[in-house]
């Protein structure tokens, strides 16, 4: 018998993650207006946006105004954002965020790639990010992308994953993403490394992060789920994908995964059918869709509602 949660947290990642990707460069009020939707939904964590150089990721330029357009609203709601270095703390506290995520990648080339430079040199930098974090009285957490595999290197020791768990530790950092940007992943890999970091540093606050690259996003969130994790970033309408990563697609819809919690009785506070609308929305600004199943099928209750009516 399975043995699921009876409650989960989401944190939409849609406005980051989904953007970063793509051609279109959405208009600051649009971001605004769909995080206002996000908000009516009852989301309870919305990374907003990253503080990466707008030279690289144009799609994130406007982040500092989206922060200074949140400020002092909708107190029942954590906003993050993602920051590639001090600089980005800096930048952070100037418009008031309130809460950043590090990032170093497991895979090598890969961090080459996203921050140029290497993961130890990433993690040198952790020391002044987190002081200068904590000095501007912001919570920062980490994230690791590609623990459960690269395209470069294909699976990693898990050796590797863990000697960053430790370095985020001992700067004192005890919330930290796992991220699958490569969208490598299985449910069996994943059950065993979730099994494996909750034991082995259990003052950790654990997320996971899944793209649909090959289909495994939910499987892989269940899997998580039946090794106690209770924490997903999921992303509206399924977009998203790592400029970085050579054949990223998107990341787990959040709409497909309220349906799975729905049907599957795991609280989640979301509204689905208005996540449903807010994709809708998304693909009218994007100009295309995504990988979105619940957009295309609609929700297993709508259809059974639908055959009695005929």
């Amino acid at each position: 018998m399975m043995h699921l949660p009876e409650e989960i947290t989401i944190c939409e990642v849609g406005l980051r993650d989904g953007l970063q990707n793509e051609k279109t460069l959405l208009a600051t009020e649009d971001k605004i207006s769909l995080i206002r939707d996000l908000v009516d939904a009852g989301v309870p964590v919305i990374e907003v946006g990253s503080f990466m150089n707008p030279k690289w990721v144009p799609q994130m330029a406007d982040t500092d105004a989206l922060f200074h357009a949140l400020d002092g609203q909708f107190s029942n709601v954590e906003f993050r954002a993602l920051i590639p270095n001090l600089r980005g703390v800096q930048r952070a506290a100037d418009c008031r965020c309130k809460k950043v995520k590090l990032n170093v990648s497991a895979s090598r080339e890969h961090n080459l790639r996203n921050l140029n430079m290497t993961p130890e040199e990433s993690m040198a930098g952790f020391v002044d990010c987190v002081k200068a974090a904590q000095d501007n009285g912001i919570e920062i957490s980490g994230s690791i992308s590609m623990p459960f595999g690269s395209p470069w290197e294909g699976r990693l020791p898990q050796s590797d994953v863990d000697a960053i768990i430790d370095a985020y530790l001992d700067v004192g950092i005890h919330e930290i993403s796992l991220s699958d940007a490569s969208g490598m992943a299985v449910p069996t890999q994943v059950n065993e490394m979730c099994n494996h970091v909750r034991t082995k540093f259990p003052t950790v606050s654990w997320w996971l992060h899944f793209h649909n690259t090959r289909g495994m996003a939910v499987a892989n969130i269940i899997a998580a789920m039946e090794a106690g994790m209770t924490q997903f970033d999921t992303s509206f309408g399924g977009y998203g994908g790592c400029p970085f990563v050579p054949g990223a697609a998107g990341n787990v819809s959040t709409e497909d995964v309220l349906h799975m919690c729905e049907e599957s009785e795991i609280h989640t506070g979301i509204d689905v059918v208005k996540m449903m609308a807010i994709s809708r929305k998304a693909l009218a600004l994007l100009g295309h869709s995504a990988d979105s199943y619940l957009l295309r099928a609609g929700r297993s209750q709508d259809l059974i509602e639908s055959m009695k009516a005929k």
